[in-house]
């Protein structure tokens, strides 16, 4: 898919992303001109990392398609994804806390943690941030949250293909390493298949102990350890 300016969007489809940079509009009629979008992917599965992306889309760039990550097929996903990280005139960033420290600090602290990380990772400092569903503390930078803000924001929703996207694929690494949980297929999300594996096999390294069910469970002894290497 080819990135689309204003010009080559369809009539139907500007209406839409019109209306999705309503927000980043009002923030640049209040004077500012870094604008991100953020949002995270992960925060209810039983195993695995919460990753948070941090997405600035210059004024009067549409991105077609672009939408809430949940409403897109994963090929359509990882289309507009490749659109995302190949346009030189997106900036983006990426922030991944692992199970470990989730089990640590609680889930709400993690995903705090990884937006404040993915917006250290800009390469250009936003002067605002608009958040999906969260109120987040930022020290030095004022942040709107919008309910459902992946479904109102394009930038938002750019924010949460890019989360989407690199959590599903560090799913399927994981995968390679403990194929019995099927983390391929439900990312690990409390599917039946995956609560069977885990009553099966117990937990692998990457579960996150706090949770329920996992609480309670014991590795599977047969089951290599492996030092979990996150990269964004």
């Amino acid at each position: 898919m080819q990135q689309k300016s204003a010009n080559k969007v369809d009539a139907a489809e500007m209406r839409r992303l019109r209306r999705m940079t309503t927000y980043e509009k009002a923030a640049r009629l209040q004077g500012f001109g870094f604008i991100a979008g953020i949002d995270e992917a992960g925060r209810g599965p039983l195993a695995g990392p919460v990753v948070a992306a941090a997405c600035m889309i210059p004024e009067d760039v549409y991105i077609s398609g672009v939408n809430d990550s949940k409403k897109l097929l994963p090929e359509k996903r990882q289309e507009i994804f490749a659109v995302l990280v190949n346009d030189p005139r997106i900036i983006y960033g990426i922030g991944i806390i692992p199970h470990e420290e989730i089990d640590k600090i609680n889930i709400y602290r993690a995903t705090i943690l990884a937006m404040l990380q993915a917006i250290e990772q800009l390469s250009q400092r936003p002067d605002y941030l608009l958040v999906d569903g969260l109120k987040l503390p930022h020290p030095t930078i004022p942040a709107q949250k919008i309910i459902q803000g992946d479904a109102k924001s394009q930038s938002i929703a750019a924010a949460s293909i890019l989360a989407k996207v690199t959590r599903d694929e560090l799913m399927c690494n994981f995968h390679q390493q403990w194929p019995v949980y099927g983390f391929d297929k439900h990312k690990g999300y409390a599917t039946p298949q995956h609560l069977e594996a885990i009553d099966q096999h117990g937990l692998c390294p990457i579960h996150r102990k706090s949770f329920a069910p996992c609480g309670g469970q014991v590795e599977d002894p047969q089951l290599d350890l492996f030092e979990v290497q996150l990269v964004p």
